[in-house]
């Protein structure tokens, strides 16, 4: 496996000028990165419950290394409100020899706001004429992002934009794609880390988790654990349910 663009993260020493009060140092999976966080050359999953911290982790990350908090490249230069925390300001990365040559936040929340991001780079390229700077929507399949459903321009991000030699983080997927097409980016993932690139990726769904061989850390109020595939809770608990479906939902709908 190629050398990794991030090797690890770890916390700023306290004294760094960063007001740690509140969120998202209330957080229980923060304090564990003081030690340092190991992260996988290929794939490193972030995995919890609502409000455990993973996506609030994966977007510091991404700051930390330049990208938009919005989503998007390290390229790009928008904002439509300033809502990501203070923690990459007090995050390290430690970084190894290699240097990514592409980077990308995808976000399933945010996606719309980097699809008009892009359109309207498009409509500046058509006013300053053809050719000058090129076609924005090129590296993306060379369709708008707003003309294709929300799994399918996902997707296409993937396929397209994301390369050789990339850092890709990726918030939450399965929000935006169907069973099969988790499948599908299941498989983009392991083209992508056959092409020397790394992934960090916060997900839910058993499908995207299952990529084999990635380090995989589960965010709760016990802080930060590394656990395998087979005792991760969207496993577990999608496991359970699937063989005893009818017990689980007569004991949920119960009066």
């Amino acid at each position: 496996m190629a050398e990794p663009f991030l090797k690890s993260i770890a916390l700023l020493p306290a004294d760094d000028g960063v007001p740690r009060v509140g969120y998202p140092w209330s957080l229980p999976a923060i304090a564990p990165l003081a030690g340092g966080l190991p992260l996988d050359p290929g794939v490193t999953y972030l995995i919890g419950e609502n409000g455990s911290g993973k996506s609030t982790l994966l977007e510091a990350i991404a700051v930390a290394a330049g990208m938009n908090p919005e989503g998007g490249s390290s390229s790009f230069a928008f904002s439509t409100r300033a809502s990501h925390s203070q923690l990459a300001r007090a995050l390290r990365l430690v970084r190894g020899a290699r240097r990514p040559r592409t980077d990308f936040f995808l976000r399933a929340e945010s996606l719309f706001n980097a699809a008009t991001y892009l359109e309207e780079l498009t409509e500046d390229v058509g006013e300053m004429g053809a050719g000058i700077v090129g076609d924005p929507l090129g590296p993306y399949g060379g369709r708008s992002l707003h003309e294709q459903s929300h799994g399918e321009s996902f997707l296409a991000v993937m396929v397209n934009r994301f390369g050789p030699d990339g850092l890709y983080l990726l918030d939450e997927p399965e929000a935006a794609l169907s069973t099969q097409n988790c499948l599908t980016a299941l498989r983009r993932i392991h083209e992508l880390v056959e092409q020397r690139s790394q992934l960090i990726i916060a997900t839910h769904s058993p499908i995207v988790l299952a990529y084999p061989r990635a380090t995989i850390y589960h965010c709760s109020e016990r802080g930060l654990e590394a656990i395998d595939y087979e005792d991760a809770e969207p496993v577990r608990l999608t496991r359970s349910f699937l063989e005893a479906r009818e017990r689980f939902v007569a004991e949920l709908l119960r009066d």
